[in-house]
Protein backbone atom coordinates (compact mmCIF):
# COMPACT_ATOMS: atom_id res chain seq x y z
CA UNK A 1 0.00 0.00 0.00
CA UNK A 2 2.70 2.62 1.19
CA UNK A 3 4.96 1.94 -1.95
CA UNK A 4 1.56 2.39 -4.34
CA UNK A 5 1.13 6.10 -2.32
CA UNK A 6 4.95 6.88 -2.58
CA UNK A 7 4.62 6.03 -6.76
CA UNK A 8 2.21 8.39 -7.26
CA UNK A 9 4.37 11.51 -7.42
CA UNK A 10 7.51 11.58 -10.13
CA UNK A 11 10.62 13.31 -8.67
CA UNK A 12 11.03 17.31 -10.12
CA UNK A 13 14.65 16.33 -10.99
CA UNK A 14 13.45 13.55 -13.22
CA UNK A 15 11.12 16.14 -15.45
CA UNK A 16 13.69 19.11 -15.35
CA UNK A 17 17.27 19.68 -14.45
CA UNK A 18 18.54 21.50 -11.45
CA UNK A 19 19.18 24.50 -13.44
CA UNK A 20 15.36 24.89 -15.74
CA UNK A 21 14.17 23.77 -11.60
CA UNK A 22 15.33 26.70 -10.25
CA UNK A 23 14.44 29.45 -13.68
CA UNK A 24 10.84 28.30 -13.41
CA UNK A 25 8.94 30.66 -10.99
CA UNK A 26 5.75 31.93 -13.14
CA UNK A 27 3.16 30.05 -15.97
CA UNK A 28 5.22 31.92 -18.75
CA UNK A 29 8.73 30.61 -17.70
CA UNK A 30 9.63 27.97 -20.31
CA UNK A 31 8.91 24.10 -19.01
CA UNK A 32 6.20 25.38 -16.75
CA UNK A 33 3.74 22.75 -18.36
CA UNK A 34 6.03 20.17 -17.09
CA UNK A 35 5.59 21.23 -13.29
CA UNK A 36 1.96 22.83 -13.86
CA UNK A 37 -1.40 19.57 -12.94
CA UNK A 38 1.36 17.18 -12.37
CA UNK A 39 1.99 15.59 -8.37
CA UNK A 40 5.36 15.55 -7.75
CA UNK A 41 7.36 14.26 -5.27
CA UNK A 42 9.32 17.14 -3.56
CA UNK A 43 12.51 16.66 -1.12
CA UNK A 44 11.13 18.16 2.23
CA UNK A 45 13.98 19.98 3.14
CA UNK A 46 13.11 21.53 -0.01
CA UNK A 47 9.96 23.06 1.60
CA UNK A 48 9.57 25.74 3.79
CA UNK A 49 6.01 26.99 5.98
CA UNK A 50 4.29 29.71 4.36
CA UNK A 51 4.56 32.95 7.12
CA UNK A 52 1.41 34.04 6.28
CA UNK A 53 -0.33 30.58 7.16
CA UNK A 54 -3.69 31.25 9.34
CA UNK A 55 -3.47 28.10 11.12
CA UNK A 56 -1.23 28.89 14.54
CA UNK A 57 -1.59 25.67 16.65
CA UNK A 58 -0.72 21.98 15.73
CA UNK A 59 -2.56 19.64 18.00
CA UNK A 60 0.74 17.32 19.42
CA UNK A 61 -1.21 14.45 19.56
CA UNK A 62 -3.20 14.76 16.82
CA UNK A 63 0.09 15.31 14.40
CA UNK A 64 1.28 12.40 15.82
CA UNK A 65 -1.09 10.02 14.88
CA UNK A 66 -1.38 11.50 11.18
CA UNK A 67 2.30 11.07 11.61
CA UNK A 68 1.83 7.25 12.17
CA UNK A 69 -0.96 7.03 9.54
CA UNK A 70 1.81 8.32 7.01
CA UNK A 71 4.15 5.69 8.29
CA UNK A 72 1.79 2.84 7.35
CA UNK A 73 -0.01 4.22 4.39
CA UNK A 74 2.23 7.06 3.46
CA UNK A 75 0.55 10.69 2.00
CA UNK A 76 -2.39 10.15 0.92
CA UNK A 77 -3.58 14.20 -0.26
CA UNK A 78 -0.51 15.29 -1.95
CA UNK A 79 0.21 19.06 -0.22
CA UNK A 80 0.46 22.10 -2.67
CA UNK A 81 3.10 24.47 -3.27
CA UNK A 82 4.17 27.47 -4.95
CA UNK A 83 7.52 27.60 -6.45
CA UNK A 84 9.98 29.80 -5.08
CA UNK A 85 13.23 29.60 -7.29
CA UNK A 86 14.92 26.27 -5.91
CA UNK A 87 12.50 26.04 -2.90
CA UNK A 88 8.93 25.74 -2.36
CA UNK A 89 6.45 27.79 -0.17
CA UNK A 90 3.72 25.65 1.57
CA UNK A 91 0.01 27.13 0.15
CA UNK A 92 -1.95 24.50 2.09
CA UNK A 93 -1.02 21.43 3.88
CA UNK A 94 1.05 22.68 6.61
CA UNK A 95 0.13 19.40 8.88
CA UNK A 96 0.84 16.99 6.42
CA UNK A 97 4.43 18.58 5.85
CA UNK A 98 4.86 18.72 9.84
CA UNK A 99 3.89 15.09 10.31
CA UNK A 100 5.85 13.41 7.21
CA UNK A 101 8.99 15.58 8.95
CA UNK A 102 7.77 13.17 12.20
CA UNK A 103 7.76 10.39 9.88
CA UNK A 104 11.12 10.56 8.92
CA UNK A 105 10.18 11.05 4.93
CA UNK A 106 12.96 12.46 2.93
CA UNK A 107 10.20 13.63 -0.12
CA UNK A 108 6.40 14.56 0.45
CA UNK A 109 3.72 14.45 -3.07
CA UNK A 110 2.97 17.66 -3.79
CA UNK A 111 0.78 19.99 -6.26
CA UNK A 112 2.89 22.64 -7.78
CA UNK A 113 1.33 26.31 -8.47
CA UNK A 114 3.48 29.05 -10.11
CA UNK A 115 1.39 32.55 -8.27
CA UNK A 116 2.19 35.73 -7.27
CA UNK A 117 2.18 36.10 -3.37
CA UNK A 118 -1.49 37.79 -3.21
CA UNK A 119 -3.06 34.57 -4.62
CA UNK A 120 -1.04 32.47 -2.52
CA UNK A 121 -2.59 34.49 0.51
CA UNK A 122 -5.23 34.27 -0.89
CA UNK A 123 -5.41 30.62 -1.38
CA UNK A 124 -4.10 29.59 1.78
CA UNK A 125 -6.54 31.65 3.47
CA UNK A 126 -9.84 30.33 1.58
CA UNK A 127 -7.70 26.52 2.02
CA UNK A 128 -8.27 27.75 5.75
CA UNK A 129 -11.80 28.28 5.93
CA UNK A 130 -12.70 25.17 4.18
CA UNK A 131 -11.60 22.98 7.02
CA UNK A 132 -13.81 21.60 9.79
CA UNK A 133 -11.91 21.37 12.30
CA UNK A 134 -11.71 25.35 12.82
CA UNK A 135 -13.18 27.38 15.83
CA UNK A 136 -15.53 30.67 14.78
CA UNK A 137 -12.68 33.14 15.89
CA UNK A 138 -10.61 31.21 13.65
CA UNK A 139 -12.61 31.37 10.50
CA UNK A 140 -13.88 35.21 11.23
CA UNK A 141 -10.40 36.08 11.78
CA UNK A 142 -9.63 34.22 8.40
CA UNK A 143 -12.55 36.21 6.95
CA UNK A 144 -11.20 39.70 8.03
CA UNK A 145 -7.70 38.89 6.49
CA UNK A 146 -9.65 37.76 3.52
CA UNK A 147 -11.11 41.64 3.18
CA UNK A 148 -8.06 43.71 4.73
CA UNK A 149 -5.23 42.00 2.65
CA UNK A 150 -6.97 40.58 -0.65
CA UNK A 151 -9.87 43.63 -0.83
CA UNK A 152 -12.41 41.55 -0.81
CA UNK A 153 -15.87 42.66 0.19
CA UNK A 154 -18.46 40.59 1.39
CA UNK A 155 -20.43 39.63 -1.45
CA UNK A 156 -16.82 38.92 -3.35
CA UNK A 157 -16.41 36.65 -0.39
CA UNK A 158 -19.77 34.94 -0.68
CA UNK A 159 -19.29 34.06 -4.11
CA UNK A 160 -15.57 32.50 -3.38
CA UNK A 161 -16.13 30.50 -0.55
CA UNK A 162 -19.71 29.79 -1.45
CA UNK A 163 -21.58 31.09 1.74
CA UNK A 164 -24.37 33.13 2.42
CA UNK A 165 -23.32 36.69 3.11
CA UNK A 166 -25.49 36.61 6.39
CA UNK A 167 -23.11 33.77 7.49
CA UNK A 168 -19.86 35.84 6.82
CA UNK A 169 -21.77 38.93 8.87
CA UNK A 170 -22.42 36.79 11.40
CA UNK A 171 -19.07 35.25 12.26
CA UNK A 172 -17.43 38.87 11.73
CA UNK A 173 -19.57 40.51 14.40
CA UNK A 174 -17.58 38.18 17.37
CA UNK A 175 -14.50 39.76 16.83
CA UNK A 176 -16.18 42.91 18.33
CA UNK A 177 -16.60 40.46 21.66
CA UNK A 178 -13.90 40.97 24.54
CA UNK A 179 -10.64 38.99 24.18
CA UNK A 180 -11.83 37.39 27.39
CA UNK A 181 -15.50 36.17 25.60
CA UNK A 182 -13.15 35.15 22.04
CA UNK A 183 -10.86 32.77 24.24
CA UNK A 184 -13.77 31.33 25.60
CA UNK A 185 -15.25 30.18 22.36
CA UNK A 186 -11.66 29.56 20.94
CA UNK A 187 -11.15 26.84 24.11
CA UNK A 188 -14.75 25.70 23.74
CA UNK A 189 -15.90 27.35 27.04
CA UNK A 190 -19.02 28.84 24.87
CA UNK A 191 -20.09 28.30 21.71
CA UNK A 192 -20.73 30.78 18.80
CA UNK A 193 -24.22 30.44 19.11
CA UNK A 194 -23.60 31.90 22.75
CA UNK A 195 -21.19 34.39 21.72
CA UNK A 196 -24.08 36.04 18.76
CA UNK A 197 -26.32 35.82 21.80
CA UNK A 198 -23.81 37.59 23.87
CA UNK A 199 -22.69 40.57 21.11
CA UNK A 200 -26.34 41.19 20.79
CA UNK A 201 -25.98 43.44 23.64
CA UNK A 202 -25.73 46.86 23.41
CA UNK A 203 -22.84 47.60 25.86
CA UNK A 204 -19.71 45.91 27.62
CA UNK A 205 -21.05 45.86 30.50
CA UNK A 206 -24.26 44.16 29.87
CA UNK A 207 -22.22 41.62 27.14
CA UNK A 208 -19.79 40.63 30.75
CA UNK A 209 -23.19 40.21 32.79
CA UNK A 210 -24.63 37.86 30.00
CA UNK A 211 -21.26 35.97 29.55
CA UNK A 212 -20.94 35.58 33.42
CA UNK A 213 -24.06 34.15 33.77
CA UNK A 214 -23.95 32.09 30.91
CA UNK A 215 -20.67 30.42 32.37
CA UNK A 216 -22.13 29.90 35.91
CA UNK A 217 -25.23 28.37 35.23
CA UNK A 218 -24.11 26.48 32.09
CA UNK A 219 -26.90 28.22 29.83
CA UNK A 220 -27.48 26.98 26.21
CA UNK A 221 -28.01 29.08 23.38
CA UNK A 222 -31.44 29.39 23.33
CA UNK A 223 -31.38 30.20 27.25
CA UNK A 224 -28.74 32.90 26.52
CA UNK A 225 -30.75 34.33 23.77
CA UNK A 226 -34.02 34.56 25.99
CA UNK A 227 -31.59 36.12 28.72
CA UNK A 228 -30.35 38.70 26.15
CA UNK A 229 -33.24 39.42 25.24
CA UNK A 230 -34.16 41.08 28.95
CA UNK A 231 -31.53 42.20 29.28
CA UNK A 232 -31.49 44.31 26.67
CA UNK A 233 -35.21 45.99 27.12
CA UNK A 234 -34.25 49.85 27.11
CA UNK A 235 -34.64 51.56 30.74
CA UNK A 236 -37.55 53.29 29.45
CA UNK A 237 -39.64 50.86 28.22
CA UNK A 238 -39.68 49.06 32.17
CA UNK A 239 -42.46 49.88 34.45
CA UNK A 240 -42.57 53.22 35.55
CA UNK A 241 -43.40 53.66 39.35
CA UNK A 242 -46.56 55.84 39.94
CA UNK A 243 -46.08 59.74 41.18
CA UNK A 244 -46.70 60.46 44.25
CA UNK A 245 -49.95 62.86 44.75
CA UNK A 246 -49.35 65.41 46.95
CA UNK A 247 -51.45 65.68 50.05
CA UNK A 248 -54.11 68.20 48.73
CA UNK A 249 -54.60 66.39 45.58
CA UNK A 250 -54.82 63.18 47.78
CA UNK A 251 -57.46 65.01 49.63
CA UNK A 252 -59.28 66.25 46.36
CA UNK A 253 -59.19 62.96 45.41
CA UNK A 254 -60.99 61.20 48.19
CA UNK A 255 -63.61 64.31 48.30
CA UNK A 256 -64.76 63.67 44.71
CA UNK A 257 -64.70 59.36 45.66
CA UNK A 258 -67.23 60.41 48.42
CA UNK A 259 -69.16 62.80 46.68
CA UNK A 260 -69.61 60.78 43.57
CA UNK A 261 -69.75 57.26 45.15
CA UNK A 262 -67.03 56.18 42.58
CA UNK A 263 -63.43 55.11 42.32
CA UNK A 264 -61.68 58.75 41.50
CA UNK A 265 -58.25 58.75 40.30
CA UNK A 266 -55.79 62.13 39.45
CA UNK A 267 -53.27 61.44 37.67
CA UNK A 268 -50.53 64.58 37.89
CA UNK A 269 -47.16 65.59 36.88
CA UNK A 270 -44.45 65.95 38.94
CA UNK A 271 -44.97 69.66 40.22
CA UNK A 272 -48.83 68.87 40.52
CA UNK A 273 -49.55 71.94 38.24
CA UNK A 274 -50.96 70.14 35.92
CA UNK A 275 -52.99 65.95 35.09
CA UNK A 276 -56.12 64.56 35.03
CA UNK A 277 -58.89 63.28 36.52
CA UNK A 278 -60.19 59.70 35.73
CA UNK A 279 -63.82 58.36 36.86
CA UNK A 280 -64.66 54.61 36.70
CA UNK A 281 -67.91 53.46 36.04
CA UNK A 282 -69.14 49.96 35.10
CA UNK A 283 -72.49 50.36 33.05
CA UNK A 284 -74.60 53.10 31.47
CA UNK A 285 -76.39 53.40 34.44
CA UNK A 286 -73.72 54.38 36.79
CA UNK A 287 -72.49 56.90 33.87
CA UNK A 288 -75.74 58.58 34.26
CA UNK A 289 -75.96 58.87 38.59
CA UNK A 290 -72.32 60.67 38.12
CA UNK A 291 -73.64 62.85 35.05
CA UNK A 292 -76.68 63.78 37.79
CA UNK A 293 -73.90 64.12 41.03
CA UNK A 294 -72.32 66.95 38.75
CA UNK A 295 -75.48 68.63 37.98
CA UNK A 296 -76.62 69.08 41.44
CA UNK A 297 -72.82 70.41 42.34
CA UNK A 298 -73.59 73.14 39.99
Amino acid sequence: MKDKKRAMGRGLGAILNAEKKAAINTATDEGARHIMGNVLEINIEDIYPNPNQPRTYFDENALEQLSQSIKNLGVIQPITLRKDGDKFEIISGERRYRASKKAGLKTIPAYIRLVNDQELLEMALVENIQREDLDAIEVALTYQRLIDEIGMTQDNLSQRIGKERSTITNALRLLRLSPEVQDAIRNGTISAGHGRAIISLPTEELQNTLFRKIVSEKLNVRQSEVLASKLKVPSEMKPKMPIELPIRLRKTQKSLSDILNVEVNIKASKNGKKGKIVLDFKDEEELERILAAFEKID
